[in-house]
């Protein structure tokens, strides 16, 4: 049974769980590799290490051994998100069941995924990202499928709807999700923002006290409009490189499935 058929399939009760960091980790490598390269899928324990550890979508960017990508699949197993598939010789190799164990169809296990590999992120950026995996026409498109997996409990938002709305999968331990809703309790945290992207982002220097007070407040308002125009370009920028880099990853994709159809082809016809 196909990775894309199990999801058109009727479903028992789906019976998702909070994960650890780690087992988002490999229970996501899983199921972007069924989507990207279905030709390497199911993986070899030292296959989904490597996925893992990729610095490429991902974050935050991890360094799993062996033993702790084993021990976390041995986790997903018990729970019924993973399992192991027989007849590939001395490697065992392992497949997902999300389509069953999260109750989701398709797009919505892109979706997941990408939120699974990388956490809390904008609308936009999820819709560029998940993309790579099956196609999403725009943002309005996206928002009737995270409405729908928001139903089911599965994606939670983080700030209000509208321009940089940011939003997560609901599979966090509750420590994690306590303190990444904090983290977003006052709106998108621009402090945070400014501190990651310091050595990016040129912020005017603090402005003397002015000899007459009436000036000030005018001062005060001057300078955070400009760091406010400053952060939103930054965001703009950020979002249409994120997009840039899904696109040359979908382009490299195909290029590995055209090739490895073009050697099959080669095999078959006895060159």
């Amino acid at each position: 049974m196909s990775d894309e058929t199990a999801s058109t399939q009727a479903r028992a009760q789906p019976c998702w769980q909070p994960l650890s960091a780690v087992d988002r980790r490999v229970v996501g490598v899983l199921a972007e590799k069924a989507k990207t390269t279905p030709d390497a899928y199911p993986m070899s324990l030292n296959a989904i290490c490597m996925g893992c550890n990729q610095k490429s979508n991902r974050h935050p960017v991890m360094q799993l051994e062996p033993a702790d990508v084993q021990e976390s699949l041995d986790r997903l197993r018990d729970l019924g998100a993973v399992g192991i598939i027989e007849g590939y010789g001395r490697v065992a190799k392992y497949r997902h069941y999300l389509y069953e164990w999260l109750g989701v169809e398709k797009i919505e296990l892109s979706v997941m995924t990408e939120l699974l590999l990388r956490g809390d992120q904008t609308v936009g950026e999820l819709r560029g990202r998940a993309s790579r995996m099956d196609l999403i026409a725009d943002l309005a498109a996206l928002k009737t499928i995270l409405d729908t997996l928001k139903s089911r409990g599965l994606v939670i938002s983080l700030t209000p709807e509208g321009r940089g709305h940011v939003v997560s999968h609901a599979l966090y331990k509750p420590r994690e999700l306590e303190e990444l809703k904090a983290k977003y309790a006052g709106g998108v945290p621009a402090v945070a923002y400014r501190e990651e992207h310091a050595d990016h982002l040129h912020v005017p220097p603090p402005i003397a006290r002015a000899t007459q007070p009436s000036i000030e407040p005018k001062i005060h308002t001057e300078s955070s409009n400009q760091i406010s125009t400053l952060l939103r370009d930054m965001e703009n920028i950020r979002m249409e490189i994120a997009q840039l880099r899904t696109e040359l990853e979908t382009i490299a994709a195909d290029q590995r499935r055209f090739a490895e159809e073009l050697r099959n082809l080669k095999e078959a016809l006895g060159g």
